[in-house]
């Protein structure tokens, strides 16, 4: 089968670099020229927890040459739908997309190709983009923390659906749920508490569980991620066996205070990451804010449960954006004001 990695970013220049290592096809696709010239020329470099170097073969966009079996879609959200109409034209006839993008993103690749052909993959680990084909690994490397959660849309588990298992099996475990909305969701609060802290602070998420006020912050963040989610009839899964919705789910001081205990534990083996979103934010590009933090305080209305610290951490990272403000730790005086 024929597999490639449209938006080949730090992750997905680690992941390809990962699976072509372990010799599979797959193409690795990104629109910025210079990290494609790099990959090009002196392979995928890959640093930090891991070290290696591997050729890999690698387009831009309209170099791309399918049909493609299985396409890997790891851009940011932003052009969903334009992306996936895009990519119609060399999938395979009976071609999939697994998105593994943040969020909650299957609906709108489905909204394009169908359910069935819609797939969708929660990633536990981080990476950092150096650009000119050299990307950080910054989670540590092994089966319990190079994880994946796959899922698909239509419920459906196919000849696809366990190809794309079996491939990812070569770098971590890969979870297989049928309730794939609560495994979503479970990286959702992850990624709302930590992505969003540290894309208004400009820290790693180790600095953010470790900083008091922060860790305060973020458990109230992901407080309101698991309230939104029990009013919708939701129920989160566990992250790498750690059912972190329980753990985290406070409703008197005792449990609160166990809770921020938590957190530099849990958060320990992803402590060197920093939000893509502000990666994206230190380049001068708008991030995908409204497909994490946006997407609780969207449900959070549909469910009528309040999410002001969501709501805040949008508004800030909406300033910076507009040049009114910068990621630093004085944005955190911003969400102390908050009654909750």
């Amino acid at each position: 089968m024929k597999f490639a990695i449209y938006g080949a970013g730090a992750m997905g220049t680690v992941l390809g670099a990962w699976l072509t290592r372990e010799g599979v096809d797959i193409d690795l696709v990104n629109r910025n020229k210079e990290h494609i010239d790099g990959l090009k020329k002196n392979g995928a470099s890959i640093v930090g927890t891991i070290s290696f170097t591997q050729p890999v073969k690698a387009f831009l966009p309209e170099e791309m040459k399918g049909p493609y079996d299985v396409i890997f879609l790891m851009t940011k959200q932003l052009n969903n739908v334009e992306i996936v109409k895009s990519l119609v034209t060399i999938l395979a006839n009976d071609g999939v997309i697994c998105t593994m993008q943040n969020g909650l993103p299957e609906h709108s690749v489905a909204s394009v190709i169908g359910k069935d052909r819609t797939y969708g993959c929660a990633v536990s680990w981080g990476a950092t983009m150096i650009g000119g084909g050299v990307a950080e690994l910054t989670t540590k490397p092994s089966r319990e923390t190079l994880t994946f959660s796959l899922g698909s849309y239509s419920g459906k588990q196919d000849e696809r659906f366990h190809a794309i298992k079996d491939v990812l099996s070569l770098m971590g475990d890969v979870e297989t749920n049928p309730n794939f909305l609560g495994a979503r969701w479970s990286k959702l609060l992850v990624n709302s508490a930590f992505s969003g802290l540290s894309t208004i602070t400009g820290a790693t998420f180790g600095e953010i569980a470790n900083n008091w006020s922060s860790r305060v912050i973020a458990q109230k963040v992901i407080k309101e991620c698991i309230d939104v989610a029990i009013a919708a009839g939701i129920k989160v899964e566990p992250i790498q066996g750690k059912d972190i919705a329980k753990l985290l789910n406070y409703q008197g001081p005792f449990k609160r205070f166990l809770g921020l205990m938590i957190i530099p534990i849990a958060m320990k083996k992803h402590r060197l990451l920093k939000s893509s979103m502000l990666q994206d934010l230190l380049k001068g590009k708008h991030c995908e804010i409204e497909a994490i933090n946006g997407v609780v305080a969207a449900y959070g209305d549909d469910v009528n449960v309040d999410t002001p610290h969501n709501d805040r951490i949008i508004k800030i990272v909406k300033d910076i954006e507009a040049g009114l403000a910068t990621p630093c730790w004085d944005n955190l005086a911003k969400l102390r004001d908050i009654k909750r």
